[in-house]
């Protein structure tokens, strides 16, 4: 069993900072890409943010320059640094990751439960 745990959103100001962790936990056998997704209600789930297993980055036009991904993969965990957030970036964050489980010979997506970010004005 592979699941994904979210931590580090809440409410702040916009110009605030907020460090969001997602730890994979389970019978993994490895890991390859991770991210973090964003959704808003009534929206399609958009990318913010993957990293390769290698450190390799990219981001979505909306947060370069201001979120940085990255990982530590001894601890199976990514992370979504995010400075100078703005309203509009209050939405919904879900984790990602491409596992292939211990029991498995091929990779699958998991997400994590999501967690609020709130950026007040």
């Amino acid at each position: 069993q592979v699941q994904l745990v979210e931590s580090g959103g809440g409410l702040v100001q916009a110009g605030g900072s907020l460090r969001l962790s997602c730890a994979a936990s389970g019978s993994i056998f490895s890991i390859n890409a991770m991210g973090w997704y964003r959704q808003a209600p009534g929206k399609e789930r958009e990318l913010v943010a993957a990293i390769t297993s290698g450190g390799s980055a990219n981001y979505a036009d909306s947060v370069k320059g201001r979120f940085t991904i990255s990982r530590d993969n001894a601890k199976n965990t990514v992370y979504l640094q995010m400075i100078s957030l703005k309203p509009e970036d209050t939405d919904v964050y879900y984790c990602n990751a491409n596992i292939r489980p211990i029991s498995a010979s091929y990779y699958r997506a998991y997400w994590g439960q999501g967690t609020q970010v709130t950026v007040s004005s």
